[in-house]
């Protein structure tokens, strides 16, 4: 009556008593039959390696690695190029691989399939640790797994030998490339650099402190010439006086008269002493008056001397005395000091007014300097940086080619099979065990379910609802009895039958 009532654990050891048979005789076919199987089946066999990643043999601090990529994106790089077709061709033409009638095309999805790429991910790792991966293969023959598994890893071991020195030998060229044009721009903003300094020497902003400190000393210079210039002309402004005072003092004697040649000179020396005052002066300051009236008076005493060539001058003669001669050569003297001076004067005035024509053009080739100078800080700065790089990149490339960089390192060889990877025996016989243990408890629980014979008084209650006043046992053949014996007179069915009608009838 299972599934008609609540079962207790006596249902279920009277259930295992009856039909115990059925789940037994699955436990114990269905493993045989699963054993029995695998011998049926092609057995796969993997060989495994294991490869480290070595760190190079120089310290990071001193060259810095050019390849930073990561173990996941490189071995998938590598993995990409090693399962090519280009590469699995040979490989399996040389070791046979695949099973007969398969195009090539099958061949070499089949071979990317078993082919698998595991890499290392420890605690080991990220403490400093030595990262790797697995390669494994799995082949229809041990022999072949083992030699495909480690055709695969001198693959991976070269292709990454081979990529790591073709990228820094390209990082290396192409560093150099930049380098070279960083070096052309670099040259180039020197030689405008160059040129602007020589265009705008003496106005630049760092000759500005040297232009002040040479203004300073040019005025200090025209102040003392100045002065100097000064004091000359009252010496010879006192010395003109007393010339003076000696001609009016003295009188024209026939032996001591000027002669024409000296009142010439006196003359000029007037007429320049009249221009320098009028430069500095008005027309009306007293010392142009003055002198205007002794160029009036002596050209009026030249006009009043007789000829050169005539009879009265021939016959007279006119000299100066010894004192007037002498203040005359000093006057002469003076004169020429004092154009010497104006002419110094002249010249730092002229010093003065370049020097502060820089002064004030400094700003303003500060500002274009300003420019020119970024631009070339920024080209050196970037030159200077390219130049390091690539100091770097020809280190790590001497490394590379040395192979004394990153490299792989195979610890363990590709390892021959000694038991196929599947199928597997053991697993195939538990496998068989549980599906035959499920099946007979499945089987059991069908046919209690289907089961309708009432065997307890549970049962009479849970399917009439009426309480039980007597059962009677099941009455078995006897084996040797008579057959007129009540035993013999009833069969096992009939007995069933007769029990539950009476027991139908007792409860009505």
């Amino acid at each position: 009556m299972l599934g008609h009532r609540p079962l207790v654990i006596e249902d279920y050891f009277a259930i295992l008593k009856r039909r115990g048979w059925m789940i037994i005789i699955p436990a114990l076919l269905l493993p045989i039959i699963a054993v029995a199987i695998t011998y049926k089946i092609t057995p796969i066999y993997t060989s495994q390696t294991l490869v480290l990643i070595e760190p190079q043999t120089v310290p990071d601090t001193y060259v810095k690695p050019i390849i930073a990529e990561d173990l996941d994106s490189r071995l998938a790089s590598m993995k990409e190029q090693i399962l090519s077709r280009s590469r699995l061709e040979p490989i399996i033409e040389r070791f046979n691989l695949g099973t007969p009638g398969m195009n090539m095309d099958d061949k070499i999805l089949k071979t990317r399939k078993d082919i698998v790429i595991t890499p290392i991910h420890s605690e080991i790792q990220g403490a400093g640790g030595l990262p790797g991966f697995f390669i494994s293969f799995t082949a229809s023959d041990p022999h072949t797994a083992q030699l495909v598994c480690r055709e695969i890893t001198s693959l991976f071991v070269s292709e990454n030998l081979q990529a790591r020195q073709q990228s820094a030998e390209g990082t290396t060229a192409f560093i150099k490339g930049q380098l070279d044009q960083a070096k052309a721009n670099l040259d180039q903003q020197d030689q405008k650099l160059a040129e602007f300094q020589k265009q705008y020497m003496g106005t630049l902003p760092e000759q500005q402190g040297s232009n002040m400190e040479m203004l300073n000393t040019l005025g200090t210079q025209l102040d003392a010439t100045t002065q100097s210039l000064t004091r000359m002309e009252n010496d010879k402004t006192l010395v003109e006086s007393m010339l003076a005072q000696e001609s009016r003092q003295t009188p024209a004697a026939p032996g001591l008269r000027s002669t024409p040649q000296a009142d010439t000179l006196e003359l000029q020396r007037l007429q320049d002493k009249e221009a320098d005052l009028k430069a500095r002066y008005t027309p009306d300051y007293p010392d142009v008056i003055a002198v205007q009236r002794q160029i009036d008076d002596l050209r009026k005493q030249m006009a009043a001397a007789p000829a050169p060539g005539s009879a009265v001058a021939a016959a007279a003669p006119h000299y100066d005395s010894p004192g007037t001669m002498q203040l005359r050569a000093q006057i002469t003297a003076m004169t020429q000091a004092i154009a010497q001076k104006k002419q110094q004067q002249g010249e730092l005035q002229a010093q003065i007014r370049q020097y502060q024509g820089k002064i004030q053009s400094t700003p303003l080739v500060e500002a274009k300097m300003k420019d020119l100078t970024r631009d070339h800080d920024q080209a050196q700065e970037f030159y200077n940086s390219l130049l390091g790089k690539m100091n770097n990149s020809q280190m790590a490339t001497d490394l590379e080619r040395r192979q004394e960089g990153e490299n792989f390192k195979i610890m363990d060889d590709a390892n021959l099979p000694d038991a196929p990877t599947f199928p597997n025996r053991a697993m195939f016989a538990i496998g068989g065990l549980v599906l035959g243990l499920g099946f007979g408890v499945l089987l059991i629980a069908f046919l209690e379910y289907r089961d309708k014979s009432l065997r307890t008084e549970r049962d009479v209650w849970a399917f009439t609802k009426l309480p039980t006043l007597a059962t009677i046992a099941l009455i078995h053949e006897t084996k040797g009895k008579a057959k007129g014996s009540i035993g013999g007179m009833f069969k096992k069915k009939d007995v069933d039958s007769a029990t539950n009608k009476s027991l139908a009838n007792v409860g009505s």
